[in-house]
């Protein structure tokens, strides 16, 4: 088996819902969320529960560790979404994130926190959550991409990514902040970092045409080419079919990119050879998840602790 690399975990935590529905709170800023007009509410709750069930099998059989955890409540529509409420990281680290939708702060789960103490070596937990009632919001792994490597936190400025937050992430957490404007083609903010970037060992899938300042965009390819990856550049036709929000993941023989079977339709052949270089494109169907305006990176928390 290939050399196991610090950016692709090995484990991830799931959350699968039974009340799922796209989430009105959070619609405003969300330029990516879809209504699922046409569909009953049991209709959709019944198909996304289906879809989370069948990604975590498909993870299992490639021999990536799932933790899967139920979610039956009606008041919590975006709780498919982890990653932006808690991170891990090497060392025994995990931190928990003040969210943007009151709604969202309601996702937070200790007994996800209680099930990684039991099994992984945690040192410290760093909750962030205290900084709502200032309106400080730092939505985790969705308003930050994280370079494990070079120990990075590439952020879009909105809402959902406080600067002051992020600064006592970064200070916490041993990463340098490389903040940046990103809008879509309507002049949107962009809501998370990580539908336009996804950061993999050897390459890094980026959505450059929505960066506004062409200095800032330039700075942060020379980085990621520095550090030996191929920058592939996605579309804003790419972004708006979630190609930016896939994950890099360890599997059994060799490292997965666990991308939705819509991202995927959408790459180019050559994007797909530089990817194949090294790792295995795993296209996985999640249409009426990514009515709420996310895809499958923000579906997995990925897993950074070593096990006990």
């Amino acid at each position: 088996m290939e050399k196991r690399s610090v950016q692709a975990p090995a484990a991830v935590i799931m959350i699968r819902p039974h009340n799922f529905s796209p989430n009105w709170q959070t619609a405003k800023d969300n330029s990516f969320q879809k209504s699922g007009d046409g569909l009953s509410e049991q209709e959709i709750a019944k198909s996304a529960y289906a879809e989370a069930t069948k990604v975590a099998e498909t993870l299992e059989k490639k021999g990536i560790n799932v933790h899967i955890f139920e979610d039956e409540s009606k008041e919590t529509p975006d709780s498919v979404f982890p990653n932006n409420w808690f991170s891990t990281h090497s060392g025994g680290h995990v931190a928990i994130y003040p969210m943007f939708a009151e709604n969202r702060r309601r996702e937070r789960r200790y007994d996800v926190i209680e099930m990684l103490k039991e099994n992984y070596r945690v040192q410290d937990i760093i909750d962030y959550s205290g900084l709502e009632p200032d309106s400080l919001f730092l939505e985790g792994t969705g308003a930050m991409v994280l370079d494990h490597i070079d120990r990075v936190a590439y952020v879009t400025k909105s809402n959902r990514a406080d600067p002051v937050a992020l600064e006592r992430f970064c200070t916490h957490f041993n990463y340098e902040p490389m903040a940046f404007d990103a809008c879509d083609e309507s002049g949107t903010p962009v809501y998370h970092t990580n539908v336009l970037m996804c950061i993999a060992t050897d390459f890094v899938m980026i959505g450059l045409d929505l960066f506004d300042d062409a200095k800032r965009r330039e700075e942060i390819v020379a980085r990621f080419e520095s550090s030996g990856r191929k920058v592939i550049a996605l579309s804003n036709d790419q972004i708006a079919n979630f190609a930016g929000n896939a994950i890099e993941l360890q599997s059994r023989d060799r490292r997965v990119l666990a991308i939705s079977a819509r991202a995927h339709n959408v790459l180019t052949d050559e994007q797909k050879a530089i990817i194949e270089r090294n790792t295995e494109i795993l296209p996985l169907e999640i249409p009426t998840i990514e009515l709420a305006g996310g895809s499958v990176r923000c579906m997995l928390a990925g897993v950074h602790l070593l096990p006990r």
